[in-house]
């Protein structure tokens, strides 16, 4: 049996731009993403801890070290700059597998630069 599992996370990003007329996902920082394991065109879900929504997008490989994290498109509309977002993936692995998978999770500052 298969099962979805959490597999990464970057907890309590800073939401530093938000580009409605783009064609949609979340732009971040290829350091944040290297760093929690988390690969371009992944499916991730935001979760806004400013207003408490979620939603799901795809990633897209921003400047590494620049900090940025940008939501797209639509997504745009879900936050406001400035905002602190939790970004989350998942993966579907063996039942067995999944009972030792330690997930990967990346703590970035105030300014979205880790440590």
């Amino acid at each position: 049996m298969q099962i979805e599992v959490f597999k990464s996370k970057i907890h309590r990003a800073k939401v530093t731009q938000a580009e409605l007329h783009y064609v949609g996902s979340i732009t971040l920082d290829e350091s944040l993403m290297e760093a929690s394991g988390i690969i371009e065109n992944e499916k991730v879900q935001i979760v806004n801890v400013n207003n408490g929504e979620r939603f799901e997008t795809y990633v897209i490989k921003g400047e590494k070290d620049s900090g940025t994290v940008c939501l797209n498109g639509p997504a745009a509309r879900r936050v406001q700059v400035g905002d602190i977002i939790i970004i989350v993936s998942y993966g579907i692995m063996d039942y067995e597998e999944a009972k030792t998978f330690k997930p990967k999770i990346v703590f970035p500052d105030k300014n979205n630069k880790l440590a």
